[in-house]
């Protein structure tokens, strides 16, 4: 496994992360595979699965933020090994959403996964929640 490549990638990620902040979902949709096997889930709705889906649902989601900044990018757990990879952080922003004017901070936990194809790391998953701090039982229903 080539760990430069990896660094690499993950970094095209957090990239991908400011441009979908002012609204541009294109970083993101090149760093998914070509594989129709993709996922994701973000916030603005359920998962979504395949090509279509995928880039439809990104961008989607860029077009309720603009003007944002990734204010960090915290670490939780890198999984890695020779062809699969798995990174969990904690993302927090500041951004303008839907027809806000002023600028709000978001923190999701973020789940990302990648494939090595072709000596490149794609994504081929992404799951991102604003859950990230504790919430009582009785707030969650199972």
């Amino acid at each position: 496994m080539n760990t430069a490549t990896f660094e690499l990638a993950v970094a095209q990620s957090h990239a991908a992360l400011g441009a979908i902040l002012r609204g541009d979902p294109t970083l993101y949709q090149a760093l998914y595979s070509e594989s129709d096997d993709i996922t994701l889930g973000n916030p603005f709705g359920p998962f979504a699965r395949g090509q279509q889906e995928v880039r439809a649902r990104l961008a989607g989601a860029a077009s309720h933020y603009r003007d944002g900044e990734i204010v960090e990018v915290e670490s939780i757990a890198n999984y890695v090994s020779s062809d699969f990879a798995c990174i969990v952080e904690v993302e927090r922003s500041r951004v303008k959403v839907g027809g806000g004017t002023e600028l709000v901070s978001i923190a999701v936990r973020v789940t990302s996964v990648f494939a090595l194809e072709q000596n490149n790391w794609k994504l081929v998953h992404r799951h991102a929640d604003p859950i990230t701090t504790p919430r009582p039982a009785t707030s969650v229903v199972g």
